[in-house]
């Protein structure tokens, strides 16, 4: 076992050689041809038009299932293209392009997942699961969160299998179900279940990390190398009820809102660790005016509260500095001519480092001082009295024949690009291999503007130059991860 400060001083000193455009020598990556474009385009309009959600409308393995024949079809192998699952909507595709030799080398593992958040048709100016193209843009569920890399990497496996590409090692791609929710998360369960389809050397998952740009300006790649805990915790304000003629202060309602505008008015603590400490510091060079100014304040030591609050105005840097917890659903009441005896919220946690959801969930009591409130801890529908003591996934120790090639091509499609380590906000299926002790680094090649991400919102929607991009990063960082004898 590493000690934590080791996995914490790697990352900064391997990233900061890779902030400068003159590290690396920049050639131009192999041309994508209009067929395999063509191809690609097919796949991720394929893909947005299944709907993948955890609802009795939503079903993965229809999903899967499409991609399985379409390697099938292309001549891999049935044992090298497996369907499995816990459940038959929610089945799992693991492919497998083999070495050109027997090795000693363990594989590359290429994670995605296949699901999506609900979404409502009202909600949006299209069809959610209609590929629609306008303006420069596909739009569609999915199309950020993450079905343009689920897309670009089945279609660079069918790449280099029909070019007959011969790695070193066995290159393996993931299609898994239920990352957003749902209890038959396929991450989980292939680890626990199936190791030997899924044991690799490390992991590249794409659902985190990825390029940001303001106004078409290359601000910085973000790779993953840690990430909060996501935790649910349902609020519950009881009351004994009565007449709606008759209404009191005290009654579920007026407690439970009285509670959120609590939680709505608090910031958690201010905090950097080593990788926000290291993603800013490579910020500071990239933005100006009062916000550059900011940075190299909350850098210094003791660190400027006025300016992590100025900055804290921002929610991309408000989520880098502390935990945040915000309700996300709510329910109440028993009739309309009656006063609520029981109200509820859940109260969606994303939680800095260091701090367990049992803390918050101890810290959440504390701030509500309400003997007529209780606050649950919720996992997959099971609703406990104590939350989990886990705090967080540890940052794996960063290797150059990752980081290497990762660099190289992202500044050759980005000239002049910084890279970084990054926390990532929300949560992916990072924690089950990590858990598991094969380490996972979190990039998509993605290049989206920072006040557009619309993943889990209405009309999401993705550049398509930028999957272009993505789709020319993954071609050759496969190759790269793969060698070739």
């Amino acid at each position: 076992m590493r000690r934590k400060a080791s996995f914490l001083i790697l990352p900064t000193l391997v990233f900061a050689a890779c902030t400068g455009s003159a590290l690396f020598a920049q050639s131009p990556l192999p041309t994508t041809s209009a067929e395999d474009r063509a191809l690609a385009r097919e796949i991720f309009k394929e893909l947005i038009e299944i709907n993948t959600t955890d609802t009795p409308l939503g079903n993965v393995s229809t999903a899967t299932a499409a991609m399985q024949k379409r390697f099938l079809e292309a001549g891999f192998a049935a044992e090298d293209v497996r369907l499995l699952g816990p459940d038959a909507r929610k089945q799992n595709l693991v492919v497998r392009l083999r070495a050109a030799a027997p090795t000693t080398q363990k594989p590359v593992l290429f994670l995605c997942h296949m699901d999506v958040v609900q979404t409502l048709r009202s909600d949006w100016s299209t069809d959610p699961f209609q590929f629609v193209e306008k303006d420069g843009y596909y739009y569609g569920r999915g199309t950020q969160d993450m079905k343009e890399s689920d897309a670009a990497l089945v279609a660079t496996f069918l790449r280099l299998h029909r070019e007959g590409y011969k790695p070193r090692r066995d290159l393996i791609l993931a299609l898994t179900a239920d990352e957003e929710g749902g209890q038959f998360n396929g991450a989980e369960w292939l680890v626990q279940q199936h190791r030997e389809l899924v044991d690799a050397a490390y992991v590249i998952n794409p659902d985190a990390g990825g390029v940001e740009l303001d106004h078409g300006r290359v601000v910085v790649a973000d790779v993953e190398a840690t990430e909060k805990v996501y935790s649910d915790f349902q609020v519950t304000a009881t009351n004994r009820g009565g007449h709606s003629s008759l209404p009191r202060p005290d009654n579920a309602i007026y407690e439970l809102t009285a509670a959120l505008n609590k939680l709505a008015a608090y910031s958690f603590p201010f905090e950097l660790n080593d990788v926000t400490r290291t993603y800013f510091k490579n910020l500071v060079g990239q933005e100006k005016g009062q916000t550059g100014s900011d940075l190299r304040a909350i850098l210094a030591s003791p660190p400027d509260l006025s300016a992590a609050e100025r900055l804290s105005t921002d929610p991309s840097f408000n989520s880098n500095f502390r935990t945040t917890c915000v309700a996300t659903r709510l329910n109440a009441g028993h009739a309309n001519n009656a006063l609520p005896q029981t109200a509820q919220a859940i109260v969606n946690c994303r939680i800095f480092p260091g701090h367990s959801p049992e803390a918050i969930r101890q810290q959440l009591i504390g701030l509500f001082n309400d003997a007529n409130l209780s606050v649950k801890y919720v996992s997959n529908g099971v609703i406990s009295d104590i939350a989990p003591e886990r705090k967080a996934m540890v940052p794996p120790a960063p290797i150059a024949e990752v980081f290497e090639p990762l660099t190289r091509l992202t500044q050759t499609i980005w000239p002049g690009t910084s890279v970084t380590p990054e926390m990532e906000n929300g949560a992916s299926d990072s924690i089950y291999f990590t858990e598991a002790g094969i380490p996972c680094y979190g990039y998509s090649a993605i290049a989206l503007e920072r006040d557009d991400i619309r993943a889990h919102g209405r009309d999401e929607r993705l550049p398509v130059d930028s999957y272009w991009k993505s789709l020319d990063f993954f071609y050759s960082f496969a190759k790269a991860l793969g060698g070739e004898r």
